[in-house]
Formats: C-alpha cells, structure tokens, sequence
C-alpha cells in the first residue's frame, strides 16, 4: 500500500500495490501494523455499504461527535465518487478546509478520514458503491450532518447533486 497525505493533517489517499499475473490480481487493502505506523487507526468494528443507483447522489456531511468521534475509511467498490473531506477539529491549522480525491472502483484507491473530520461524497457514475471502515460503532445521538453546500467551508463540487437525502438536503450551517 502506498499511502499518502493530503492538505488536511492525517487525511490520507490510501492506494493499493498490486501484484498481476495470468490469475489477475492480489492487492493488500488495510493491514493494521501499517495504518498503526502512520498513526492511523486500525481498528474497525463498524462496516458499511452504500449503493448509489445514479449519478450525482450526494451523501454527506456527517460525522460522529465526541466522545466517540469516528475515522473513516472510505473505498468505491463500484463505479466513481467526489469523496470530500472537511476538517472540522478546532485545534487543526487546517480547521473548516476541504479535500477531495476521486475514488475509483477500477483505481482500487480509498481515503482515511481521521475523527474530528466531516465527510460526504458526490457520485460520478450511475451504480456506484461506497464501503466504508469506522473506527467506532454507530451511536445515533452523536450523529452530525452539516449542509453540503456550506459557504463556512467552499466545497467545490464539479457539479449540482440531482438525489439527495431530506435530512442532507436540510441540514445547517456548521456553527463552531
């Protein structure tokens, strides 16, 4: 695996390495000692899928507030998304900034989002599947969303979501 940073301390793009033969092909996509050495977490007890029928679904902002905020490992298994980022940790020289990566089922490429980050993501192909790893269970209570289109935090979209949810579509303005 070939990890790397992004602007936003501890957000990572997470890339396979693959080995090819006549069988196709093997790739390692989490090892724990790994994600452990780049000071990431590497336990998940929660797992998720999302499947995505059309193009432009926006899911998103959500994360899990203290005292269990949540990382998240996010890979597409189908199809393309906007994958997006917001920084939302107070203490972080990168507080309210984005990041985005294209997460590609073809690419196999995934992106870690530490605790304390907001994330959602945009589809760019019809049919697109999200799996997700969290580094904490689901608790309902913490659960935040924060409005997609947000002007406290400029998330360039490269285009308006045409499916999104009424708890997304309603959600506020992030006020720190």
């Amino acid at each position: 695996m070939k990890i790397s940073p992004t602007k936003i301390p501890g957000v990572m793009e997470v890339e396979i390495t693959p080995l090819t033969d006549e069988r196709g092909l093997f790739a390692r996509t989490f090892c724990a000692e790994t994600f452990a050495g780049h000071g990431l977490a590497d336990r998940y007890p929660h797992q998720n899928t999302s499947y995505n029928p059309r193009r432009g679904t926006l899911r998103g902002l959500h994360l899990q507030a203290e005292p269990s905020p949540e990382a998240k490992l996010v890979r597409a298994t189908r199809g393309r998304v906007f994958d997006v980022a917001v920084d939302l940790r107070p203490s972080s020289p990168a507080y309210r900034a984005w990041t985005a990566v294209e997460l590609d089922a073809d690419r196999r490429n995934a992106l870690y989002i530490p605790a304390g980050c907001a994330h959602g993501f945009l589809t760019l192909d019809d049919d697109s599947e999200v799996f997700y790893l969290m580094s904490e269970t689901y608790v309902p209570a913490l659960a935040r969303t924060y409005r997609w289109n947000d002007p406290a935090f400029g998330v360039d979209w490269p285009f308006e979501p045409s499916v999104i949810s009424a708890r997304d579509a309603d959600a506020e303005d992030y006020t720190p």
